[in-house]
């Protein structure tokens, strides 16, 4: 909403409670001397019929006490009605402004997305292209000089590919994604993940313990590959220049096995803990951030995690970082 935009919302916010304030006053106005009116015709009627002698008497006469009744009546109506009308508007304006910012932080974040998306797509690409071009003016390149390119290209096509399945995988679990069950061992799916990710973040130092003899899950695969992959490469991602890494598996209770990745980056404030599961959310503007990304990982994370009968949550590590509890049920209490 720009400035304009915001002045003419409140402005017409303005008005409408200046105006109400007018009306009801000017009701109240209106029901008192319509009140002193009927007063005044009763007591020249009660004069010239007799009735009214003595000064005092009108206030005890019972027409005149009916007319009370009324008028009191007809006030406490009004309160009534201002107070219910007062009460609507304030829900309706409430509701109106909640709804207005849920529906700006939306579009905040998507559009946050399509720039991050954007950087995402034209950084290998631009990669690609560079190193084909190289391919294509120098054709006598040293053999060693071909390998190294030739990896470079892999790596950017491997990061494509990633983000490729994510937006797919994204797709498929707001509508009909299916998990294809089977028994798992997940300290070997961990292993493979942490071993990627030690690869793709040479300076990370990345620490993995595994209880003896964890039993094994009933899980799908690739939906379990794609939760370790994303929690253990967002710790390195944004615990740098020098990430410490911390992944543990162990059994939880009779019924589960836990899985925590505690890293030494800046750490989730309390007030985002869970605004972070949401699709395309991220800390911070596009514009000033300076880690890549798309905001689909975590959310890809807590859906996997929920269809797998799992619960993930985000705690403070100690003396900074976050740590992610990944608890997942056993293969024969799924």
């Amino acid at each position: 909403m720009n400035k304009h935009q915001k002045i003419v919302v409140y402005a017409t916010l303005t008005y409408l409670v200046l105006a109400f304030i007018w009306w009801t006053f000017l009701l109240r106005d209106k029901t008192i001397v319509a009140h002193e009116a009927r007063v005044a015709s009763l007591t020249t009627e009660l004069a010239l019929s007799g009735e009214l002698v003595r000064e005092g008497e009108l206030e005890t006469h019972p027409r005149y006490l009916k007319l009370r009744e009324e008028y009191a009546r007809e006030s406490r109506m009004i309160i009534a009605e201002a107070v219910v009308i007062a009460i609507s508007m304030f829900i309706v304006v409430f509701l109106a402004f909640r709804n207005f910012r849920e529906q700006v932080k939306s579009a905040e974040q998507q559009r946050n997305f399509l720039l991050s998306i954007t950087h995402e797509l034209k950084s290998p690409i631009a990669g690609i292209r560079l190193i084909l071009e190289t391919f294509q003016k120098r054709r006598e390149l040293p053999a060693a000089i071909q390998t190294k390119l030739s990896t470079n290209a892999l790596t950017e096509t491997d990061r494509l590919t990633a983000l490729v399945n994510d937006l797919l995988l994204s797709a498929k679990l707001d509508t009909r994604y299916q998990l294809n069950l089977e028994p798992l061992d997940l300290s070997s799916i961990f292993e493979e993940c942490v071993e990627k990710v030690a690869l793709k973040y040479p300076g990370a130092k990345l620490h993995f313990d595994v209880e003896p003899d964890l039993p094994t899950i009933m899980g799908d695969r690739m939906g379990l590959t794609s939760v370790a992959i994303n929690l253990i490469e967002n710790a390195a991602k944004y615990s740098q220049p020098e990430p410490v890494i911390g992944v543990n598996l162990r059994r939880g209770s009779p019924v589960e096995v836990i899985c925590t990745i505690a890293d030494n980056g800046p750490g989730i404030p309390d007030a985002l803990k869970e605004e972070v599961w949401k699709r395309f959310y991220r800390i911070g503007s596009e514009n000033t951030r300076q880690t890549k990304g798309t905001g689909l990982g975590l959310y890809i994370v807590k859906k996997l995690v929920d269809l797998h009968g799992g619960a993930i949550s985000i705690r403070d590590n100690e003396p900074s970082g976050a740590t992610f509890l990944l608890s997942l049920p056993i293969a024969n209490k799924l």
